[in-house]
């Protein structure tokens, strides 16, 4: 397991949960003024410089439930507010898009290409705000000196830590399905066509060497593929063309997104209960989410604005229906850890949910203000 993991998986699938915010944002009229608000609340908070210090620490990778508790939070840095089937889903689209392109990056060391292609997208939704835009800049001068050093192996057991994270999620995503990247069991397909890795030659020949090095014979033979030579490398640096594609915004056309569990995460669901007792990693993650969300810090508005709703589905019938069918082994509200036993413990987690507190808003419906923003519970429903 790599310990310069974290960092890139929160960047890259925080960049897909701000492409379906934008694309969701969009598809129910949002005033444009709000809207960039909204992200430009989150942007901020995702990239606050104590919450950068505590993520590029070098740390192992913890659960999907811990990640997603910070997610949920990130979420709602700002007057929009998800229930929980829409930010299952939300979630669900984050994690297999980042997945599909960490299965299809051409070499390891390509995925701190897929990161940057976020972070430039990040930067376009926050083009007004220089403020913002600067924390933006200080994380990718951070990723290009503490990445751009490392070897190719040690690329390799960062992909290796991703593909471990994300080897049971087979869930299908329309778009994947429509574009036939993606099959019914909601296992990709990967291509055997295309640019090959930079730096390498086109599969087809065989070539033997001596023991003085020199090419003693040649053999050619069919690979069955369509390959082609990569015309060039993409820029690791703070601008530049990324060449690669991968990580961009695949929501830039608008079209609805749907996601589904597969018969397999289905079954393995069935056969996989989780114990309701705290696992051995339990304090732990409980720590690490102490520390990261502590440096979370959300700004407090002097004026309230009234808040509202946002749904991935289509309609509210459609998202009340997923919360009811989605198989309650796969809710993540599963381990529960008694944070107010450790009074320690308590009075820390006391201090950030301070500090998560936003400008009280206006109750818009009976689900949402049921969820609250209490960290303390909310931990508790881990």
């Amino acid at each position: 397991m790599s310990v310069r993991t974290l960092p890139l998986l929160f960047l890259n699938l925080g960049g897909e949960m701000l492409y379906v915010l934008d694309q969701r944002l969009r598809a129910q009229n949002i005033p444009g003024d709000k809207a960039r608000k909204i992200l430009n609340d989150i942007i901020s908070t995702m990239f606050n410089r104590k919450f950068m210090e505590e993520l590029f620490k070098p740390q192992e990778l913890y659960s999907k439930k811990a990640l997603r508790t910070v997610y949920n939070h990130l979420a709602h840095a700002s007057i929009m507010r998800l229930n929980q089937a829409s930010m299952d889903k939300l979630y669900d689209l984050m994690t297999m898009a980042f997945k599909y392109q960490v299965l299809l990056c051409p070499r390891p060391k390509d995925v701190l290409l897929v990161t940057f292609n976020h972070l430039d997208a990040i930067k376009g939704f926050i083009q007004d705000s220089p403020t913002i835009l600067h924390q933006v800049d200080e994380t990718f001068r951070q990723l290009i000196e503490i990445y751009g050093s490392l070897s190719a192996g040690e690329f390799q057991l960062i992909r290796q830590t991703l593909l471990i994270f994300f080897q049971d999620l087979h869930i299908r995503v329309s778009t994947f399905l429509k574009d036939k990247v993606q099959n019914s069991n909601g296992r990709f397909v990967l291509p055997v066509s295309g640019p090959v890795p930079w730096g390498t030659e086109v599969p087809g020949v065989i070539r033997m060497f001596n023991d003085k090095g020199e090419e003693v014979k040649k053999i050619e033979f069919k690979h069955g593929g369509d390959y082609v030579a990569a015309q060039k490398e993409g820029s690791f640096q703070l601008y530049g063309s990324r060449v690669l594609k991968l990580g961009t915004n695949m929501y830039s056309v608008n079209r609805p997104v749907e996601t589904h569990l597969s018969a397999e995460s289905k079954n393995l669901a069935s056969r996989t209960q989780e114990n309701i007792a705290p696992n051995p990693l339990a304090k732990e993650e409980l720590n690490f989410l102490a520390r990261l969300m502590g440096g979370m810090e959300i700004k407090k508005t002097s004026s309230p604005e009234p808040g509202f709703r946002l749904n991935l589905f289509t309609t509210d019938e459609e998202e009340e229906h997923a919360a009811l069918s989605r198989p309650e082994e796969l809710s993540y509200e599963v381990i529960n850890i008694q944070a107010t036993q450790d009074q320690q413990r308590n009075e820390e987690l006391a201090r950030i949910m301070g500090e998560f507190e936003i400008t009280e808003q206006p109750e818009i419906t009976e689900q949402s203000a049921s969820k609250g923003d209490d960290l303390l519970a909310m931990m508790d429903r881990l």
